[in-house]
């Protein structure tokens, strides 16, 4: 267990310098000047020559781009995610303020979109074929099928600005996170249900599961004690990478609520070219991505005994 810990650990890091390669590169291959960019912003004018390159000078722009990278890899390793070309604040405090909104809006997507799919899917698979199944499936693929934003503008209309019931943007109590929770976590459930469907399917056709119905006992048992556990295997395969996906629409969703969270901080910082800012979300937002990924797979291991630390089934 310990050795492929080591090794899914090694693989994570690699991942995440592959991440932090790439995006760096990017980054700083895209059209336009950071430091004129800033400079605007703060001077509220076009900057003169010689002030574009006091900055360039302060903030390093001016050396070779493998060794800006080797820097800027140096000062994360010590937690040093550099400064905020726009703000002159530390990337890292800005991170540490819009975090906690970011990870409640996934969160609350995520359990919305369990807490509709499991049991629409359950019921679905137990109902195969009629009516309710019907509208479960048309359902799920409404949820999967409708653009967020389109989600998110039409309850904006009819949840808050019809009815009154939500405010339309910002972040403080619960009542600003409804809307953007329902419309993050719809696609995600729309997925779900249709997996659950599938593997509850699957999983009734099984030898093991004939033989508890063979024994008389009462279908809700068969479904719910031997059915439905070995059916999560995959189930919690999607929902930890839908929840990676969650953090990368949370970018939309955000924009479209003016909810300040990492993502409006990623699209405000992408436009003013901040790109110690773009560096610092992106890494972050891999490191989350991975590290759902590792406990999805650590996770296995107690959905079913009989999956071997290499993830194969003797």
């Amino acid at each position: 267990m310990s050795r492929h810990l080591l090794r899914r650990v090694g693989g994570a890091v690699l991942v995440l310098f592959g991440v932090s390669a790439l995006t760096y590169g990017f980054v700083f291959l895209t059209p336009g000047d950071p430091a004129v960019a800033a400079l605007s912003q703060q001077l509220g004018h076009q900057p003169s020559a010689a002030a574009v390159e006091q900055f360039r000078a302060t903030h390093g722009l001016n050396r070779p781009l493998p060794v800006r990278y080797a820097d800027w890899l140096s000062e994360v390793a010590r937690g040093d995610f550099g400064t905020s070309y726009q703000s002159g604040r530390p990337v890292r405090s800005m991170l540490v303020q819009r975090l906690p909104n970011t990870v409640e809006l996934a969160v609350a997507s995520t359990v919305v979109a369990v807490a509709v799919a499991v049991p629409a899917g359950v019921t679905s698979a137990v109902r195969a074929g009629g009516y309710v199944d019907d509208l479960t499936r048309v359902a799920s693929l409404v949820g999967v099928s409708m653009p967020n934003f389109w989600l998110g503008y039409l309850l904006i209309i009819g949840g808050a600005l019809q009815l009154g019931l939500f405010p339309v943007s910002g972040a403080g109590d619960i009542s600003h996170l409804v809307l953007p929770a329902v419309t993050l976590g719809s696609g995600m459930a729309g997925v779900i249900a249709r997996l659950v469907r599938t593997s509850i399917l699957d999983t009734l056709g099984t030898e093991y599961v004939r033989t508890a119905r063979s024994k008389g006992l009462h279908e809700r048992v068969v479904v719910y004690k031997h059915a439905f556990r070995n059916a999560l295997v995959p189930v919690v395969t999607v929902i930890g990478l839908q929840f990676g996906y969650v953090l990368n629409g949370a970018v939309v969703v955000e924009a479209v609520f003016q909810r300040p969270g990492l993502g409006t901080l990623l699209v405000d910082a992408v436009f003013a070219r901040d790109y110690p800012v773009v560096q610092g979300v992106t890494l972050l937002v891999g490191v989350a991505f991975v590290s759902v990924n590792l406990l999805v797979d650590l996770t296995y291991r107690y959905l079913d005994p009989r999956i071997d630390i290499g993830g194969t089934r003797p």
